[in-house]
């Protein structure tokens, strides 16, 4: 008797075949599991480089995050969200700043935009021509860490500007001129005090080499940029020899209780990248949330190859046991498989896996979804994970499948090898029938919440029907061959016997279903979620919206775009929008979370939207809308389980608390808007202080084009359809990486089933069978098997969305029924692919 590392060898070697399977899902579980480990890694690691503060060694800037804290104690865990705009702090803190010893000067520092016009409030303005009508404005004093430096003219005095030098050579500007701009305090007349090189600091990250540039006094800057008293940051200059740790030190001393955080190193990046935080989240939901669920789906599947490579060979197990092989042989020849394929197949999988998380990141930068000043993090931690974890599930798998015929009697083993087992172990069936309620029980949870709860049940649900699948395959397999295969018996003997196939090899069916049923269930999952998200997004816009006019501008509307377009004629009703968003706390206890809800502000009263807007309002009405009083959608409603007359605890973009009065619940929160508020109260709290949008009814077209780009409301639901891409590209990635993965493991299973099948066919052929029956026989398995997969994999994903989509818009799940075709045909086409290569192979040798 070979020893068992050696009988190994000479399996994989005289077998290959059987071991390639195993090799190839091994294989694909490695690549998916480092791609989203690495994006993990990344979303954990990213930081970005200072640009701006890269000549300011300490940074001093409000937190950019909120916080959650659920339980105590040892279990307190606090959860972080970035806020939906920049959180400043006070301008004041400057001065306790420069009182740390080391500090040279400090500069409270400014950014926010400012509107070029071409219409002059006062004779001989100079009009600005600025491409976008946008400049990025600034404090002068930061031209001490930016290495700005005038030209001609001196520093601006409250009242005066300095331009960049591009600026004002196109505008044929200069000292003593007259530029009207627009800022948050209003439009206003600037006396041309200096033109300015702008420094690399300036032009780094936000504007742009080409971006327009000006600078207002210091004591003004803050009222122009809406936010009196309050400053982006607080810049820390140091004496020459002071150790930059010892004056952030110093620093944090000199601030202690203003909540204000000191930055130093990568960390300044941060504070002039408010994108970072959510590029984190963005990370961390790809490569932590759905690569927990990619990495089960991987791993599911490989043990399930792993188990089928063990399980075609238990006749050579059984006659090992018939020739004097011990169980503890056995199992070390089974180890000692997985130890020779599993390692070289994980480092072998690493390599696509790192190119798929490289090409996956650039995407996602491409979309403005990540900085591009973010690197992709490569380390050996996640390739070493997704090597060991594929290690193990070969190893598990494998011990597990070769458990019983190492255990059983040699004659035994030798009459299990020849006939099928019936019914799977009791363990197992009593684990999938639980898997199986689990799924029900959660299915009526999502069905009965609303918003995130119903996704997150949703989650639950899909899993643990999958796992039933899983565990249950066999049974389920038998069920669904007697009754798919009830049409078979009426349509040949090719036909007729792949039924009868099917029912007698019930295991052998359930390894080829459950590959297709996680890509079917997994792929409509993702894909339906979102195209039923936007279908209702877009109904409930189009129906919504009922202004005869919509103006937008990318750089914000004019001030006074509400007065100036309620004077036009014929205008019955103009209303301003401030499109935002704002945090809600929601659930209590262990589940208490922090939801963004996307937030309009509204130039006008409640009666005047209604005139521009059918919010669809259920409960209480829009005439109370006003300062401290708000409407809500009812999904939101029903998540803070809050009602009409209650106050709702939020934080406004910057995260300032606020908890206002609900005055009336609406139905057409999805497509419009989740809150909607008075655009007084957001002043102060955003960083551009320029309405989004101007709802108009009545009057022309042509007496609107002034005030910006205009269109009607089918035109402008059409462009907010499109700007739902970047979340619609996700979900088709994710479910094209599950699905992909899914299907190539499914294509390897009916691969190794038809190749160990050769004996068979080489029996059928013997006794008559010819060539083109066979291949018949094999067809109608392989649509046998699409077809069961398509069923369980569409009833899965059915009882998920179902109930998540009632609890989210309301509404049925919107299946395209060209998407959901192609999903037919790609499982319908690659399973007879995957049977009819292999046997054309497998028969030659019986031509």
């Amino acid at each position: 008797m070979r020893r068992p590392n050696g009988l190994a060898r000479e399996a994989v070697r005289f077998k290959p075949a059987s071991f390639a399977g195993t090799f190839l899902a091994l294989l694909m579980s490695a690549l998916i599991v480092s791609a989203c480990g690495i994006l993990l890694e990344t979303g954990l690691r990213a930081s970005v480089p200072p640009e701006r503060y890269a000549n300011a060694p300490v940074v001093a800037a409000a937190d950019q995050y909120e916080y959650v804290v659920t339980g105590s104690g040892e279990d307190r865990e606090k959860e972080a969200t970035p806020l939906p705009d920049t959180a400043r702090m006070d301008a004041g803190l400057a001065v306790k700043a420069a009182e740390a010893p080391g500090a040279a000067t400090t500069v409270a520092d400014f950014t926010f935009p400012v509107r070029a016009t071409d219409d002059g409030a006062g004779s001989g303005a100079r009009e600005l021509p600025v491409e976008g009508g946008v400049l990025t404005a600034h404090g002068w004093g930061s031209h001490t860490f930016t290495g700005t430096s005038l030209t001609t003219g001196s520093a601006p005095r409250e009242g005066e500007v300095v331009l960049d030098a591009g600026t004002a050579r196109a505008a044929q500007a200069a000292v003593g001129d007259t530029v009207v701009l627009e800022t948050a305090a209003g439009r206003q007349d600037f006396r041309v005090a200096g033109v300015a090189k702008a420094g690399p600091a300036d032009t780094a990250r936000n504007t742009g080499a080409a971006g327009a540039l000006a600078w207002f006094a210091d004591a003004q800057a803050p009222t122009l940029a809406g936010h009196p008293g309050k400053a982006d940051a607080v810049v820390v200059l140091a004496k020459h020899g002071t150790d930059t740790d010892a004056l952030a030190d110093a620093v944090k001393k000199a601030l202690a209780g203003s909540g204000a955080q000191v930055h130093t190193g990568d960390d300044r990046g941060a504070v002039e990248d408010p994108g970072l935080g959510y590029a984190k989240v963005t990370l961390f939901g790809i490569g932590g949330s759905f690569g927990g669920i990619a990495a089960i789906v991987a791993v599911f599947t490989a043990a399930g190859t792993v188990a089928l490579s063990v399980g075609q060979r238990s006749r050579e197990f059984a006659l090992l046991r018939a020739v004097g092989a011990t169980p503890r042989q056995i199992r070390r020849a089974v180890a000692s498989e997985a130890l020779l394929v599993a390692p070289l197949a994980g480092i072998v999988g690493c390599l696509p896996g790192i190119g798929l998380a490289h090409w996956w990141f650039g995407q996602l930068q491409d979309r403005g979804a990540i900085p591009q000043a973010v690197d992709l993090h490569v380390s050996g931690l996640p390739l070493l994970a997704a090597v060991v974890m594929g290690l193990l599930t070969a190893l598990g798998a494998g011990w597990t499948a070769g458990r019983r015929p190492a255990r059983i009697k040699p004659g035994q083993a030798l009459s299990e090898a020849s006939v099928e087992r019936l019914r799977p172990g009791l363990i197992r069936t009593l684990l999938g029938v639980g898997a199986l309620v689990g799924g029900a029980i959660l299915t009526g949870v999502s069905a009965n919440s609303a918003g995130d709860d119903a996704a997150g049940a949703a989650l639950g649900v899909v899993m643990l029907f999958m796992l039933a699948v899983g565990l249950l395959g066999p049974l389920v397999a038998r069920l669904c061959a007697g009754l798919f295969g009830l049409p078979l018996r009426g349509a040949g003997p090719a036909a007729e016997l792949a039924a009868a196939n099917s029912r007698t090899n019930a295991r052998r069916l359930a390894s080829a279903i459950t590959p297709i049923v996680l890509a079917v269930a997994f792929a409509s999952t993702l894909v339906f979620m979102h195209t039923s998200e936007t279908h209702a997004a877009d109904k409930q816009l189009r129906a919504g919206l009922t202004a005869d006019h919509v103006v937008t501008d990318p750089a914000g509307l004019p001030v006074d775009a509400v007065a100036q377009a309620a004077r036009a004629p014929g205008v019955d009703a103009a209303v301003g929008l401030l499109n935002t968003q704002v945090l809600v706390p929601i659930g209590s206890g262990e589940f208490k979370s922090l939801q963004g809800a996307a937030a309009q502000g509204v130039t006008g009263s409640g009666a005047e939207l209604a005139k521009v807007q059918d919010l669809d309002v259920r409960e209480g009405s829009l005439d109370r809308l006003g300062k401290d009083r708000i409407a809500i959608d009812k999904t939101l409603a029903n998540s803070a389980d809050v009602g009409v007359g209650d106050r709702l605890p939020l934080y406004l973009p910057d995260g300032t608390e606020a908890g206002p009065e609900i005055v009336a619940v609406y139905g057409r929160g999805l497509g419009l808007a989740t809150v909607t508020m008075d655009r007084a109260t957001l002043d102060g709290h955003v960083t551009s202080g320029f309405d989004s949008t101007l709802l108009v009814r009545g009057g022309s077209q042509q007496s609107l084009t002034a005030l910006g780009q205009v269109t009607d409301a089918s035109g402008y639901a059409t462009e907010q359809n499109l700007d739902a891409k970047l979340g619609a590209w996700m979900n088709n990635t994710m479910a094209a990486v599950l699905g992909g993965f899914a299907a190539v493991a499914a294509v390897n299973t009916l691969v190794m089933t038809v190749l160990d099948r050769r004996r068979e066919l080489g029996t059928l052929r013997l006794v008559g069978s010819t060539r083109r029956q066979v291949m018949t026989m094999l067809r109608w398995e392989g649509l046998l098997v699409a077809a069961v997969g398509l069923v369980l994999g569409s009833a899965i994903a059915a009882a998920t969305l179902i109930p998540m989509m009632r609890g989210v818009t309301g509404e049925a799940p919107y299946v395209p029924p060209l998407v959901y075709g192609s999903f037919a045909a790609a499982a319908g086409g690659l399973a007879l692919l995957a049977v009819t290569l292999p046997a054309r192979a497998a028969l030659r040798r019986w031509s």
